[in-house]
């Protein structure tokens, strides 16, 4: 696994690095402790996809149209 905090990964890291614990914890081949920190880990990396995802989908949100349907510029969000 990958030694970057999860707070630091982009969705796509983190979702990468998501698909690869599932992939472990599914086979069933890791150790009952590994699980455990390979399970904690995942839901850190979900948590992450999650709020990555929510602050694109806030951005996205917040492009402006004109009478026309054209994208005219966007509105700060706050906080991001």
């Amino acid at each position: 696994m990958s030694e970057t905090p999860v707070e630091e990964m982009s969705f796509e890291q983190a979702m990468a690095e998501l698909e690869k614990v599932v992939g472990m914890l599914e086979r069933g081949d890791v150790a009952l402790e590994d699980s455990i920190a390979l399970y904690d880990r995942g839901a850190k990396l979900r948590a992450r996809c999650e709020k990555k995802l929510k602050e694109a989908e806030e951005k996205v949100a917040q492009i402006t149209l004109d009478a026309e349907g054209n994208p005219t510029g966007t509105k700060a969000v706050e906080g991001l």
